[in-house]
């Protein structure tokens, strides 16, 4: 069935994420120092087990998406689903506050949702069981079918919430906000004060001959406009300033004789 068999890609291809970081990242020794893993082998000892994980994680991975279909491929990851879940229990009854380590390097103290994922890659596993013919002979369907199930493993994956949910989250405030419907008015003293700290100010500063003359919006910058002379003669000093950040390294200036009266 066509259903089992696209299972091997989407829990080959957790495997191969899960063991990716194991292997190749570059904190991962120290990820692992803070994880559940260092309760039950000792600190001198996790980082050298840690990565035995990983490699047995990527062995099994790549022999669930490498035709041709063995049953043992399956069997081996419904061992490691089934080992996941007695690791998170342990950790939630000795080290509650120890990080999972599983898919990435953020620290995610066992919860709930690392006990879904791996019900539900223990589940997905199991169906790979009755697979009988390679995911390759239906890659359209596998695809559909990792997009889905994929979405799942990342919705119950805290390591991963900084790449989706937290945005997601900024998002829906920043939509959601009563003021966000709203024209807010910065303050022209904040400008000033900006300007004030920006390098364009200093450069002429010896330059000005005048307080704030004139002052307006365009877009996202502020304009203001100041009586200068140089050796050339009287000119207006035109600062473009960041209206709504405060960037004063950003801030501009344009020395534009008066005699022609023209504001860039």
């Amino acid at each position: 069935m066509w259903l089992a068999s696209a299972q091997q890609a989407v829990v080959g291809g957790v495997l191969l994420w899960a063991s990716g970081y194991k292997l190749l990242h570059r904190n991962a020794s120290a990820h692992a120092r803070r994880s559940v893993l260092a309760r039950l082998t000792g600190t001198e000892r996790v980082a050298v087990a840690y990565r035995a994980v990983g490699a047995v994680e990527a062995v099994a991975g790549l022999l669930l998406l490498a035709p041709p279909v063995f049953a043992a491929e399956a069997y081996a990851a419904v061992a490691l689903s089934a080992g996941m879940l007695g690791y998170l229990a342990y950790g939630r009854w000795r080290a509650p506050e120890s990080s999972c380590g599983c898919l990435g390097d953020k620290h995610t103290p066992v919860r709930g949702r690392g006990f879904a994922r791996a019900g539900v890659l223990l589940v997905l596993s199991a169906l790979a069981v009755t697979a009988t013919e390679p995911w390759l002979n239906s890659p359209l369907a596998t695809v559909g079918v990792a997009v889905v199930e994929g979405a799942v493993v990342v919705a119950l994956s805290p390591e991963l919430d900084h790449r989706w949910l937290i945005p997601l989250r900024r998002w829906r405030v920043r939509r959601r906000h009563p003021l966000s419907r709203h024209a807010v008015e910065i303050p022209l003293e904040s400008t000033i004060q900006q300007l004030w700290k920006s390098g364009a100010y200093r450069s002429v500063v010896e330059q000005l001959t005048s307080d704030l003359l004139d002052h307006w919006d365009e877009g996202e910058w502020r304009l203001l406009t100041y009586a200068a002379r140089t050796a050339d003669g009287p000119v207006t000093a035109v600062f473009a300033v960041p209206r709504l950040a405060y960037e004063p390294d950003r801030a501009r200036v344009a020395l534009v004789p008066v005699a022609e009266d023209i504001f860039v």
